[in-house]
């Protein structure tokens, strides 16, 4: 043992204080970048660009610049010019031998959004923006218009290379021109700026504060293959984050015509709030988030303040007008069908990581609920038919999320157990594997029993449903839960609904329905399309849903027999078929219970034999007999959907179309 001590007494005799390594300067964002920008792959490298960018948005946010210049040269440089104060270049009071310029570009930690007097709010506090691009530029050029005088100097790594040159007078020029190159060595010899990036970064910037135009320039050699970014741009936008809102929805369908939209300056001039918030029928949703113009991808305290205003207001909305379900929403089901924008300006604010993705300011939070709740009270309040709609659009996922937390809890529940639990009424077929086999949905007991006779065991189920089922397109999910028809189909199925729904987990290849091929049977298959529109859409999307098509007749003639669909169909088999030689005994099926199991195999059920048609959903390409476009959800909703007057209107606009009723 004192051999061992011995030992690591003599290996540590290498260690003394002249292995004690002092990195000054910039020094240590050249060694360990990812301290300073989160790493050095292409991300980091558009973050210099940022740095740059954002102390230029600053001055603009202070009420000292109204323009900005952002341009992409064909070397691969980018140029940041803005028209406010211009950085000082006089002598710096502690080190007296250098300018406030060069302090800043080389010192990390130093700039004038300390104290709070330069700046009342800023993209940052770090103090470490202009210094890090500087530190990680292999070539940087800065140019100061302050005073009715021109000042130059020029640097590389982090160090100045040239003196702070007097360029001059200059007359028509102000503020701060930054141009640098980023360095190979930190990014690799390939690193290159991306125009489409930087547009788009320049383009949320100018939505953030309305009160600056940003000019963009790029080259245009960097835009080969890139459609898309423009080689010039003014980028101006009056109504800001309402006109990102509207820009982002484009042509889309809107639950909210109304944007929900506004500002508002915090109390005792602690900052301001701006938002803009939408809910689109698709619910294609987002929310993004900024801190001083800065993007939070990763959210905040602003955020968590943002999100319990709009749902204190959407509750008290839902209790004003007697909607008792308004109780059990949560935000995640406000804003998870929402697009919504959140921009925040405060005064020293507190960034969790030095790239500033996560406000943590204590503050924000009762700050933004404080001046957003009112404004989101007023908005639905003045117009009811719009927030009623977008109210129900949220229960509906509030809904949702409570039926798949009971569908899991019914899984962990039945993990355990060994035999499958299936309704009593469904005859399986005896093969285990779902490949080959097929469900036959059929309306009553009668039909599943001539069904069950008419079926090959061994891939063939039967699921009888009695009668016509609940119309999940109006149904509340109360009652969805208690329909015990849905229910077995459900769990024949096995694949679950919705948000829990897993196509793998279909125990058959093929679902079928099969109905009587009458009025009644045609209005009972609209209903199990419907079910499966809404709770199942994956089985239609993977082309595993068909309908039946049984015969309505069947003709003979002596030992000749054959089977029409429709009317239409038994007169085109009497031409072609018996034209001329005699009569022809017709026999209409009052239902396939009706029907011997024999004829119902031959006609419906034998593969060989039969014909199915498989149910797709076509979207807005399809244009209906009045010349409209119109989604598929759409129709669902306005026929099978819980507004009666929608389903008159379609009625009563395409009553002309119908050329023959069968009543």
């Amino acid at each position: 043992m004192s051999d061992l001590f011995q030992n690591l007494a003599h290996k540590d005799d290498g260690y003394s204080a002249k292995d004690i390594e002092v990195l000054e300067g910039l020094e240590p964002v050249r060694r360990r970048p990812g301290m300073y920008i989160g790493g050095t792959d292409e991300r980091a490298l558009h973050h210099l660009a940022a740095e740059v960018l954002d102390n230029a948005m600053d001055e603009a946010v202070a009420g000292h610049a109204s323009r900005i210049e952002l341009e992409m040269s064909e070397d691969g440089c980018v140029t940041v010019r803005d028209n406010g104060r211009g950085i000082p270049v006089d002598p710096h009071p502690k080190y007296r031998d250098k300018s406030a310029l060069e302090v800043i570009l080389t010192t990390l930690h130093s700039g004038g959004k300390f104290g709070g007097k330069a700046y009342a709010t800023s993209g940052g506090l770090h103090g470490v923006g202009l210094s890090v691009v500087n530190a990680l530029a292999d070539r940087l050029v800065v140019e100061v218009a302050r005073d009715r005088k021109l000042w130059r100097q020029s640097y590389s790594q982090g160090h100045p290379v040239s003196a702070l040159e007097d360029c001059g007078p200059v007359h028509n020029r102000r503020g701060t021109t930054v141009t640098f190159h980023a360095d190979p060595e930190i990014f690799g010899p390939t690193a290159r700026f991306k125009p489409a990036t930087l547009y788009r970064m320049t383009r949320s910037k100018a939505y953030l504060f309305k009160g600056v135009e940003i000019r963009w320039a790029c080259a245009p050699g960097l835009l080969l293959g890139d459609d898309s970014t423009p080689p010039n741009d003014i980028l101006h936008f009056p109504d800001g984050l309402r006109d990102f809102l509207q820009a982002s929805l484009g042509q889309r369908r809107n639950l909210s015509p109304n944007v929900l939209a506004g500002e508002a300056a915090f109390p005792e001039d602690k900052g301001r709030a701006e938002w803009a918030m939408s809910w689109p029928a698709d619910e294609n949703a987002f929310l993004n988030s900024y801190c001083n113009t800065i993007p939070t991808p990763e959210g905040g305290s602003h955020e968590q303040g943002f999100r319990q205003a709009v749902l204190r207001a959407f509750k008290a909305y839902g209790e004003m007008i007697g909607v008792k379900k308004a109780q059990q929403i949560t935000a995640d089901d406000v804003f998870g069908g929402a697009m919504s924008l959140l921009s925040v300006f405060i005064r020293e604010p507190q960034f969790q990581g030095q790239t500033k993705e996560k406000l943590a300011s204590p503050e924000a939070t009762r700050l933004v609920e404080t001046v957003v709740k009112d404004h989101v009270d007023h908005w639905l309040s003045g117009d009811p038919e719009q927030s009623r709609l977008v109210l129900e659009r949220i229960i509906e996922r509030a809904e949702d999320r409570l039926r798949r937390r009971q569908e899991k809890e019914l899984n962990r529940k039945t993990a355990t157990s060994r035999k499958l639990r299936l309704p009593g009424k469904l005859a399986d077929c005896s093969r285990s594997r779902a490949e080959g086999t097929e469900i036959f949905l059929v309306e009553g007991d009668s039909a599943g029993g001539s069904a069950k006779q008419a079926r090959s065991r061994d891939v063939q189920a039967i699921l009888p449903l009695r009668g016509k089922i609940l119309n999940v397109a109006s149904a509340t999910s109360d009652k969805l839960k208690q329909n015990q028809e849905l229910n077995d189909l459900v769990q024949a199925l096995g694949c679950g609904t919705r948000g829990s729904f897993d196509k793998d987990k279909l125990r058959y290849e093929r679902v079928i329905i099969m109905t009587d091929a009458d009025v009644d049977g045609a209005h009972i298959a609209s209903l199990l399309m419907t079910f499966f529109y809404r709770e199942m859409p994956g089985i239609i999307d993977a082309g595993r849903l068909y309908l039946a098509q049984p015969p309505l007749y069947r003709l003979t003639q002596g030992s000749k027999s054959f089977y029409a669909r429709d009317d239409l169909h038994k007169e085109e088999l009497i031409e072609r078929e018996f034209k001329g030689k005699g009569k022809v005994e017709i026999s209409r099926f009052k239902g396939l219970g009706e029907m011997p199991p024999k004829q119902l195999k031959e006609t419906t059920m034998d593969p060989a034999t039969r014909t199915l048609l498989r149910v797709t959903v076509v979207e807005p390409d399809d244009v209906d007999p009045i010349g409209e476009q119109r989604r598929a959800g759409d129709i669902v909703e306005q026929l099978m959907g819980r507004k009666p007057e929608l389903r008159f209107a379609f009625i009563q606009e395409h009553a002309r179309f119908v050329e023959e009723l069968d009543i």
